[in-house]
């Protein structure tokens, strides 16, 4: 099981793509994002692209020296959501091919498969599956903090990134409340999958943790919100900034990442 704790303590390594500017990586990621939702959805070709793209950043996770059963574990984890969403799409995407070699498979029901369903599913879950590593990547190589003060750097709106730093502070305390709750009721031999007891009792021991972790959200939040006062919160300078500079290996990287999306769209 990945925890939040594992995940950022992946990003606290040292490698080559760690130690790039956070901004850099946050545009990296972007860019790998745009270009694989930009593709047309049903080519043959680009399945072969976004493989060779999916190639290219499973590499740069090798550079990083990443933990590939954590890595793998995290896209395994999103991953049946794409899944669920390409496999009904050849029940839903109509020919419109009149000469076409692969004729629709009729079923019950009213439904058939057709070519143009199965292509637009392939080609949707392997962008999904490129999108879900180009994310998880750059997760597993930056700060948590300094992706948001990248965010801030590079334009994105005051309230976002203000929504993200107040989510990355709050996700760890939240972790610990939990692990707290769950350790004490481990501590009173509290098993969820206990079949001496009946469900109805179990269901409402969960509902009293999740009002738990409710109640002391709120409680935080206002604690929070009148620390964030009295340090002149509103004031306008507010802005967190990451003080690191674009160095000529980011340069390079952001160049040669380039070069292989450039080489690979049209080389391939």
């Amino acid at each position: 099981m990945v925890t939040l704790t594992d995940i950022e303590r992946e990003s606290y390594k040292n490698s080559p793509i760690h130690r790039l500017d956070p901004r850099v990586k946050l545009l990296f990621a972007l860019a790998v994002i745009l270009y694989v939702v930009s593709l047309p959805r049903i080519h043959e070709e680009n399945i072969t692209r976004l493989l060779a793209v999916e190639a290219y950043l499973l590499l740069l996770v090798l550079a990083a020296r990443l933990d590939l059963r954590y890595f793998i574990l995290r896209i395994l984890a999103i991953l049946p959501l794409g899944i669920g969403i390409a496999l009904i799409q050849p029940f839903l995407k109509p020919s419109f091919v009149e000469n076409y070699t692969f004729y629709p498979l009729d079923l019950p029901l009213g439904l058939s498969i057709t070519y143009e369903g199965i292509a637009f599913g392939s080609s949707l879950l392997v962008k999904f599956l490129v999108c879900v590593t180009s994310v998880v990547l750059l997760s597993s190589t930056t700060k948590l903090r300094d992706m948001v003060s990248a965010a801030d750097r590079i334009g994105f709106p005051r309230e976002f990134t203000l929504l993200l730093s107040m989510m990355v502070r709050y996700l760890f305390l939240f972790w610990s409340v939990l692990k707290r709750i769950k350790i004490a009721q481990q501590t009173r031999l509290f098993n969820i999958w206990n079949k001496n007891v009946t469900r109805k009792w179990i269901v409402k021991q969960i509902g009293y943790s999740i009002s738990s972790i409710f109640v002391r959200s709120y409680e935080q939040g206002e604690k929070t919100y009148i620390s964030m006062l009295c340090r002149g919160y509103g004031s306008g300078y507010e802005k967190a900034y990451y003080k690191g500079k674009i160095k000529a290996q980011d340069i390079f990287f952001l160049l040669f990442s380039a070069g292989c999306i450039v080489y690979i769209h049209y080389f391939i």
